[in-house]
């Protein structure tokens, strides 16, 4: 068995862990803000840099605190980290309210730049509840590489690493109970692009009853983006 394959049954306890990078989060919660930016006037509930300045001044804090790696929590930051999320998803989500209610009732007839619209409404959904299923799971970033896993919270999800330690032993060696894995932010995104896809869950299943009223929130957002906005969007050009 190789060095690393080896290494993989003998990593420290994740408290010693150097926790989880910041860099890939910041960059995340910049484009859903930039996404929101770029949406037309119509469908934005305030005027266009009210909601991404509040999100801005949320999000400095937090690197502040953390600048380099996710290591340090309090409530008031983490409260702060979960109103950010917050207001993205909601913002968003209200996007697409409102650009539902244009096709429907407004008879919009510029389809190039719905489709545009859906498209970012669509690519901000996937961020958006990427980051909610990223601070919820376990107690969120800090919570899941600090915290000796006899004290984690009650898991949102599991992942196929959480259960393949019976598995073949290259697959095995990776799995949580061998190598102490924890998700990351990259895996809380793939969750979520899956979701609203496939509409549904596919490797990873959720546990808890708010992870699955998000999930059915998130898929519910997708179907109407995907079906009525972009279906009505291809009908008016052509």
């Amino acid at each position: 068995m190789s060095r690393t394959r080896t290494d993989a049954r003998t990593r420290h306890p994740r408290h010693e862990r150097r926790g989880e990078g910041r860099f890939p989060a910041v960059i995340a919660t910049l484009a859903a803000i930039l996404l929101y930016l770029a949406l037309p006037q119509r469908l934005l509930i305030a005027p266009r840099y009210v909601l991404p300045a509040l999100e801005v001044l949320l999000l400095l804090p937090l690197i502040a605190i953390n600048p380099r790696r996710l290591t340090r929590q309090t409530k008031a930051f983490r409260l702060m980290s979960l109103v950010l999320v917050l207001l993205i998803v909601a913002s968003n989500l209200i996007a697409l309210g409102i650009l539902v209610h244009e096709l429907v009732y407004a008879g919009v007839n510029d389809g190039r730049s719905l489709l545009v619209a859906a498209l970012q409404v669509w690519l901000t959904n996937v961020i958006a509840f990427g980051l909610a299923y990223w601070e919820l799971d376990r107690g969120g970033p800090v919570s899941r590489t600090q915290a000796p896993r006899e004290e984690l919270p009650l898991a949102d999800f599991r992942f196929s690493q959480d259960e393949n330690d019976d598995a073949v032993q290259e697959v095995a060696d990776g799995a949580s109970k061998v190598s102490d894995w924890v998700p990351t932010l990259i895996d809380y995104l793939y969750v979520s692009t899956t979701n609203s896809t496939a509409f549904s869950p596919t490797d990873t299943m959720p546990l808890s009853a708010r992870a699955k009223v998000l999930m059915a929130v998130q898929s519910v957002a997708a179907l109407l983006t995907s079906l009525l906005v972009i279906a009505r969007a291809v009908s008016i050009l052509r």
